[in-house]
C-alpha cells in the first residue's frame, strides 16, 4: 500500500463524494417529507377547530331554541292556560268520580258536569262598592257608554246580544 492511496481515502476523494450524495439526499427528502406531513397536518387541525367552532355556534343556537320551546310547554302546561285553554273549548269542571271495580261493581253516582255560574259581568260604568253613585274613581271621567276601552283587541270587544268573544291563543 502507497501512502498517496491511503491519503486519497482520508481526503474523500472520488469514492468519497459518490458515498455522500445518496445519504444528502436522503436527508433532505426526509426533511422535506417531515415538512409537508406537518403542513397537513395543520391544515387538518384548522379545518377541525373551525368546524368545531362551527358546531359550538349552532349548539347555542339549538340549546337557546330548546329553552325558549320549554318556556312555551312551560307556559301551555301552567294550570290557570290549561284551565283558560279548556273554557275556551266549552269544557267544564267534572263532578264527583265514578268509578268500576275489577269485579264490574260501580262505586259513585254518575251526573251530568255543569257549567259554573258565570261570575257577575263588572261594567265600566258601575262605581266602586262604598263610591257614591254616578262617580267615578278620582274624578276621572269614565268611557262613553258602548265605547270599547282603548287597546282591546277586536275579538275581545263585546258583541251584541252575546258574551265577549274570547281571544285566539298565539301560537302554532
Amino acid at each position: 500500500m502507497s501512502k498517496a492511496g491511503g491519503l486519497g481515502r482520508l481526503r474523500g476523494g472520488p469514492s468519497g463524494q459518490a458515498a455522500r450524495t445518496p445519504f444528502v439526499l436522503l436527508v433532505v427528502a426526509l426533511l422535506a417529507g417531515g415538512l409537508i406531513s406537518l403542513l397537513l397536518l395543520n391544515s387538518a387541525l384548522n379545518q377541525g377547530s373551525f368546524q368545531l367552532s362551527k358546531l359550538k355556534k349552532e349548539t347555542t343556537a339549538l340549546t337557546d331554541e330548546e329553552q325558549a320551546l320549554q318556556r312555551d310547554v312551560d307556559g301551555y302546561s301552567a294550570p290557570d292556560a290549561l284551565q283558560r285553554r279548556a273554557h275556551e273549548l266549552g269544557m267544564v269542571p267534572g263532578g264527583s268520580p265514578v268509578f268500576i271495580g275489577p269485579d264490574g261493581k260501580v262505586t259513585g253516582t254518575a251526573a251530568p258536569a255543569e257549567a259554573p255560574a258565570p261570575p257577575p259581568a263588572a261594567t265600566p260604568n258601575q262605581p266602586a262598592p262604598g263610591a257614591a253613585p254616578g262617580s267615578t274613581p278620582a274624578g276621572t271621567p269614565g268611557p262613553a257608554p258602548g265605547a270599547t276601552p282603548a287597546g282591546t283587541p277586536p275579538s275581545a270587544q263585546p258583541v251584541p246580544g252575546g258574551a265577549p268573544q274570547p281571544n285566539p291563543t298565539p301560537g302554532r
